[in-house]
């Protein structure tokens, strides 16, 4: 692939991105809790972009993640939506469900861990006008130490959002 055409790819994921998570959040103006695919050669994979607002202001906050025993604030991580995170994943099936894992090292975190609170990110709209939803259970994950990608388990999709993204 050329350097003109992989930056027509890279133009057209970003128009993508920015109407696929707008329609959801048409009040905001930046991208938020919703899943967009990732086409590669005009065919659809099971590569997405996933964006989140998570996290939550430090003061009032007796501690949220777990580190060595002790309870900590970590900025951008738990609940909450003070920050915007990124990322982006690969879906897998596997017999207990659905996970994601992440393919860019540092789009979520530079930390090796990731407090992920629940979320519902909107996907698409099917032909009967439903809103389909990509669920993330809360889960604290862990880098893997050979490919420093976090995985998230216990995935699923639904019509409606099952989280309130609080």
């Amino acid at each position: 692939m050329n350097r003109k055409t992989t930056k027509k790819i890279v133009f057209l994921v970003l128009l993508a991105v920015m109407f696929g998570c707008q329609q959801e959040n048409a009040s905001q103006t930046r991208p938020s809790n919703c899943l967009i695919p990732v086409m590669t050669e005009g065919k659809s994979s099971n590569q997405f972009y996933l964006f989140a607002h998570v996290g939550h202001p430090a003061k009032g906050c007796p501690g949220c993640t777990q580190i060595a025993g002790e309870l900590v604030h970590m900025d951008c991580h738990s609940h909450g939506s003070k920050c915007a995170v990124s990322a982006q994943v690969i879906l897998d099936n596997y017999s207990g469900g659905i996970s994601a894992t992440t393919t860019d090292t540092f789009g979520l975190t530079s930390e090796n861990f990731f407090n992920m609170p629940d979320r519902s990110l909107y996907y698409y709209t099917d032909e009967n006008n439903n809103r389909v939803y990509l669920n993330i259970p809360g889960q604290m994950v862990y880098r893997d130490n050979t490919t420093l990608q976090f995985t998230f388990t216990g995935l699923s999709f639904t019509v409606g959002p099952i989280y309130s993204n609080n």
